[in-house]
């Protein structure tokens, strides 16, 4: 996919030559946005509860506002804290009428997804301190090709065990739908937004993640929502609102 969406990205805009450190800052960018924020993401998954590390991944918006704050890239306003606070607070009841459960025994298994934020607060970050350089396409394309090569070498041994002719047509639809809405599309529209509105308003939309997962639950899957998760509804999309004024 990283091949093919690099392959786009030259037919639409042309090779380029990269300034010396803004390739580098892309390259890192890669590694860390996409490598370790994938495996730190995927194998925390596996060793907790889903809804552990989504809460996990909740705190992103937190992460990014102060960080950016910190290192003087963008200015943190009070209706950025209140609506950050307010989405976070709905993200915790959305997921506590879910199962949220923290034991010793999934430590590492909770700590990996927040390292998966931490990650993903430095590729935004990242994004935003590019200015316009380079367009959300480029910036995409880039990061996707850099980060690729550690998830091959990490992944190698798994996929030599892989029995590729058991593997159905929906296990390809799903690696498809994943590889080029959840990856490509989704990380264009993110670098997107990251520009035209800033990282904090961008980041805080990721606490609608647990929301919307219910919402797509309930006719898929048959969960029907609670009051509790309802009232995180309102919550979360109170504090996005809050955020853009």
């Amino acid at each position: 996919v990283a091949g093919v969406f690099d392959l786009l990205m030259r037919w639409r805009e042309g090779a380029i030559a990269y300034p010396p450190g803004v390739l580098r800052k892309l390259v890192v960018m890669g590694i860390i946005g996409n490598t370790l924020y994938q495996l730190c993401f995927t194998v925390g998954l596996s060793m907790t509860t889903a809804a552990n590390s989504s809460l996990m991944i909740a705190t992103t918006p937190a992460l990014v506002a102060f960080a950016g704050a910190a290192l003087g890239i963008e200015k943190l306003t009070r209706n950025i804290l209140i609506g950050i606070g307010m989405a976070i607070g709905g993200v915790v009841l959305v997921l506590s009428a879910r199962g949220l459960n923290f034991t010793p025994e999934r430590l590492i298994g909770d700590l990996l997804p927040l390292g998966a934020a931490i990650c993903w607060t430095y590729y935004t970050l990242g994004v935003r301190t590019l200015g316009g350089e380079l367009s959300p396409l480029r910036i995409t394309a880039m990061t996707m090709v850099t980060g690729v090569p550690g998830l091959l070498l990490l992944a190698t041994p798994e996929l030599l065990s892989v029995r590729w002719a058991t593997i159905d047509i929906n296990a390809w639809a799903g690696l498809a739908y994943a590889s080029l809405l959840g990856l490509v599309v989704a990380y264009v529209l993110w670098n997107n937004s990251v520009r035209v509105v800033g990282s904090n308003r961008t980041a805080i939309y990721g606490c609608a993640i647990p929301l919307v997962a219910s919402l797509v639950a309930w006719p898929v899957l048959g969960e029907l929502p609670t009051p509790l998760q309802g009232l995180g509804a309102i919550l979360i999309v109170t504090g996005v609102l809050i955020s853009r004024r």
